[in-house]
């Protein structure tokens, strides 16, 4: 396969893992139970946590190493700025967050759409992170570089496939049908072939900045974790089970990152 081949394939897998596990509307009548729910977040957060330090922060870090002592500089500040954006739109863009916190401004949007725009948000970071990985594969090219880039797709797909279905199995209460259920749990992955293009575009086009580029989507993605995945999956009420799925998470893509980089 070719490196477009790789690139293309990197980009679908992300959104079409979203959209089978949204598909599980159709086979399953109940919702996710709250082990099980624990288990799929903790492994996320474990997943996303792997990822910002072996695809994004620690290429960032060699990308400076012209830099010198000062290396840290473009991974410390690229870090911030993600999590400070990520503040932004948590302030700007109406959402509900499982919890039953509202945010955002104010609107008078229905339940279903906060809650499909809080997971819609969150799921921004994990674009930005492939694209900007593709985008550095594309600026190095080797094979190497862009098998390591399909290693975080292929990591941030595993774990998209039980989000999907987090979200649908719960909206099709909300909704009163299964359609309705499974449209809302798709259009939650849209945006993540959409902001890895842009991510792809930026990190192969601007290759001076791409260390500031990837620690921007490791910050974004801590932030992710930290406020959300984390707080909803509710660890302390299944403490062994939550871990294990952080570990796991954490585990399998190190793995991943490694065997195929």
């Amino acid at each position: 396969m070719t490196n477009v081949g790789i690139t293309v394939l990197g980009f679908t897998i992300i959104f079409l893992a979203t959209t089978l596990g949204a598909a599980m509307v159709f086979l399953f009548r109940k919702e996710i139970s709250p082990k099980l729910n624990t288990a799929i977040l903790g492994f996320a957060a474990g997943v996303m946590i792997a990822a910002s330090i072996w695809s994004l922060l620690l290429p960032s870090l060699e990308g400076a190493a012209d830099w010198g002592n000062l290396a840290f500089i473009p991974a410390l500040v690229g870090f911030l700025a993600g999590g400070l954006f990520m503040v932004v739109l948590d302030k700007l863009i109406p959402h509900l967050h499982k919890s039953g916190i509202d945010e955002g401004l104010r609107n008078n949007f229905k339940k279903t759409t906060k809650l499909f725009m809080a997971v819609t948000i969150h799921n921004i970071p994990e674009g930005l992170a492939v694209g900007f990985a593709f985008g550095g594969a594309f600026a190095d090219g080797s094979t190497a570089a862009f098998m390591g880039a399909l290693g975080l797709a292929i990591g941030m797909s595993i774990q998209n496939f039980p989000e999907g279905a987090a979200v649908a199995l719960p909206m099709r209460s909300v909704t009163g049908s299964k359609l309705k259920a499974f449209l809302y749990g798709t259009g939650t992955g849209v945006v993540e072939p959409i902001f890895a293009v842009v991510g792809y575009f930026l990190a192969a086009s601007l290759t001076a900045a791409q260390p500031w580029f990837m620690a921007f989507a490791a910050g974004l993605m801590i932030f992710v974790v930290a406020e959300d995945l984390i707080p909803d999956a509710h660890i302390e009420e299944n403490s062994h089970l939550g871990t294990w799925g952080v570990m796991t998470g954490f585990a399998l893509m190190m793995v991943l990152e490694v065997a195929l980089s």
